[in-house]
């Protein structure tokens, strides 16, 4: 039996968000060095260029990342998956991927707009739901 498209974006959506962890935890380790990483972290450091924006757009990213989840699996588990679903799925998984390399490197307004097309893409995946 082969799996639900919207279930294949939803493993690469996790995939991806594999990614911007270990992206950013490379970016990162320069700045922040091995007696922290080790360390029990009590003093912050602040993040600054590339490493920053990664940490930051992986934050993003685990802001959004829950109600895509959420509402894929409810599509699934609810019959509700079609074009919406496929779209919307579609979409925010494109956009997220193409999201974090905007961020990391530094391309302002076009970036917003690729968040906003995720956004999108959730947004067709709930309209699934009430339709």
């Amino acid at each position: 039996m082969r799996m639900a498209f919207e279930l294949q974006m939803l493993a690469a959506a996790v995939v991806l968000g594999l990614v911007h962890l270990f992206w950013a935890a490379a970016a990162a380790q320069p700045q922040r060095g091995l007696k922290w990483n080790v360390g029990p972290r009590d003093t912050p450091v602040e993040l600054t260029g590339m490493a920053g924006r990664l940490g930051r757009a992986f934050a993003n990213f685990r802001e959004t990342f829950p109600f895509f989840a959420a509402a894929v699996l409810v599509a699934y588990l609810g019959g509700r998956l079609g074009t919406l679903t496929t779209c919307g799925a579609a979409l925010y998984v494109g956009a997220r991927a193409v999201y974090v390399l905007l961020y990391a490197l530094g391309v302002p307004v076009v970036r917003s707009l690729v968040w906003l097309a995720s956004t999108v893409g959730l947004g067709l995946i709930l309209a699934a739901l009430v339709i």
